[in-house]
């Protein structure tokens, strides 16, 4: 006996059905790498922070040294001030 045609719209909703369960594995990816981007994002902000910082403390570190030259121009009477 010959097996009865499927309903039409039921091979259309089995259509769509695959088509959903694709988009979902699609749209699951995404967020998977979105999630990478918004970390490594976070990673790179943090280590400019910490740049920022180390240039801070350079920065620190030569106006200390600017005012030790400073100080034995003067007592060497290097400078006019």
């Amino acid at each position: 006996m010959a097996e009865a045609p499927d309903n039409i719209i039921l091979v259309y909703l089995r259509w769509i059905d695959e088509k959903v369960d694709r988009l979902a594995e699609s749209v699951q990816d995404l967020k998977e790498r979105v999630t990478s981007l918004e970390k490594r994002f976070a990673d790179l902000q943090a280590d400019v922070a910490a740049l920022h910082g180390d240039f801070a403390g350079q920065s620190a570190w030569i106006d200390r040294i600017e005012l030790r030259l400073e100080r034995i121009e003067r007592r060497l009477a290097l400078t006019d001030a």
